[in-house]
């Protein structure tokens, strides 16, 4: 389901993925198709991790990239989960071909 908030969705950023929940800063960016898959993607990555694991992780990782680049946008460019996110937003059929738990991959990255 696709909320619209400007208040959710944190300064700097389009949309955020709260299972089960897309939230987008605007209305008119449901009609950036990279950008809902960017997200799609995030949901079946929360699924895999059975929700609160995936959390847990993505804030653990972000707090390692941020010591190792210190650098905000460079340590959440560079948590696993966004890589794969990124790499694979234009592919819009990346989601039916994606192989379970495909973000264990980026960890050895």
């Amino acid at each position: 389901m696709i909320l619209i908030s400007k208040y959710i969705v944190p300064k700097g950023y389009l949309g955020i993925t709260i299972f089960p929940f897309m939230v987008l800063k605007t209305k008119t960016l449901k009609a950036n198709k990279a950008l809902i898959n960017h997200e799609k993607i995030h949901l079946k990555q929360q699924l895999e991790w059975l929700i609160l694991p995936f959390y847990i992780i993505y804030t653990l990782e972000f707090l390692f990239r941020l010591i190792q680049f210190r650098n905000w946008d460079v340590a959440y460019r560079n948590i696993s989960f966004e890589r794969e996110a990124y790499t694979n937003e234009k592919d819009l059929d990346y989601l039916k071909s994606r192989p379970k738990f495909n973000t264990l991959n980026y960890f050895r990255k």
